[in-house]
């Protein structure tokens, strides 16, 4: 790796592969405004050889990613964003199917040594409070026994907030995204690093 005019150079590009849901899709926006796009753009000024794949499907939990995880991560991918588990805690699928799922997708991850940023998520407060509870500690409690990186909640700072919001108060806006992408940011340099130092 070299450093020159405040940039990281790399040997070969930089390619993160984001996993996810309807929210990493960008679901209602156009490709560029979409969160994979926007965070690349992004980081293009301090990393301008890094390259952000979007692997999001909309309606897609956490089980229909690690199905679809052997055939994404193609051999250029240097590194894992998983953000799922909104659409499990939508329908209220058992915490532990999801656990389940989300723990496969790390460990395939990490038998490719790829680095890992899980991308947390909250359950809606109507599921109940044991319920909520169970479900938002599955996150930190999967990057600790897996020791990979961990942006707690996704949405933060945006859910709820109906000016950063599409209309149907689940999906960000293209502001929305921008706060998301600015939030999540150190966290995906973090991984950058891990990625460049394997």
């Amino acid at each position: 790796m070299l450093l020159f005019s405040g940039q990281l150079a790399f040997a070969k590009p930089v390619t993160l592969l984001v996993l996810g849901d309807s929210l990493t899709a960008g679901l209602g926006l156009e490709p560029q405004d979409a969160f994979p796009a926007k965070l690349e753009a992004a980081l293009k000024p301090l990393h301008p050889d890094v390259i952000i794949v979007n692997a999001g499907v909309s309606g897609d939990t956490a089980a229909d990613g690690l199905a679809r995880l052997d055939w994404a991560l193609t051999g250029d991918v240097g590194g894992l964003i998983v953000g799922l588990g909104a659409n499990d805690a939508l329908r209220g699928l058992d915490v532990a199917q999801t656990e389940t799922a989300l723990d496969g997708i790390v460990l395939k991850a990490q038998q490719r040594n790829l680095p890992v940023l899980i991308l947390g998520m909250k359950a809606p407060p109507n599921m109940g409070p044991e319920y909520v509870a169970r479900f938002d500690d599955l996150f930190p409690r999967l990057a600790e026994k897996h020791n990979v990186l961990l942006y707690p909640f996704f949405l933060d700072g945006v859910a709820a907030n109906a000016g950063l919001n599409q209309p149907d108060g689940m999906h960000p806006n293209t502001a929305g995204v921008d706060v998301i992408v600015m939030k999540v940011l150190a966290k995906v340099e973090e991984l950058i690093g891990k990625v460049s130092a394997k």
